[in-house]
């Protein structure tokens, strides 16, 4: 089951596409962070969303908000994945150990091996405002993420 709103987020600290470390805690006090998990790269659904944040990044990645962009693949895959699909936004590799940070944030599929699509938006404080969970198959509203951060 997912965090609860209103939960302190937990902490993290995984390499992005380019093998940056990247920790939640380092945005405590100076951004609100779209925490963003989904199954794969290169998949069809995945790959739509992804897009999809690309084309609204302002809203996502400004002074006042971090998008952070979470699967279980490889950081090599989501290397290619990013340059394929110029991402210029953080893809954090929760490869090792294997979706641990998933399974934190409670969306972990365990028989699938991957994080279905959960995303927390998460204030400067480091508490979980607000969140939404979707199964594998269904993309999430990006209206819905504004929507969300527009009252923080």
């Amino acid at each position: 089951m997912a965090i609860e709103v209103g939960t302190k987020a937990p902490d993290f600290e995984l390499k992005d596409h380019h093998g940056r470390t990247v920790r939640l805690s380092d945005y405590r006090g100076e951004k609100n962070v779209v925490l963003l998990f989904y199954p794969f790269a290169f998949t069809g659904v995945c790959t739509g969303e992804l897009c999809a944040l690309r084309d609204q990044l302002p809203r996502f990645v400004n002074e006042d908000t971090q998008l952070l962009a979470v699967s279980a693949d490889s950081i090599f895959s989501l290397r290619v994945f990013a340059e394929q699909e110029g991402l210029d936004y953080p893809l954090v590799s929760d490869f090792w150990p294997h979706g641990e940070v998933s399974r934190a944030y409670g969306v972990f599929d365990e028989e699938k091996g991957c994080a279905v699509r959960g995303t927390f938006i998460i204030d400067k404080d480091g508490i979980v405002r607000w969140t939404v969970v979707n199964g594998l198959p269904d993309a999430r509203d990006l209206n819905e993420y504004v929507k969300a951060l527009d009252t923080l």
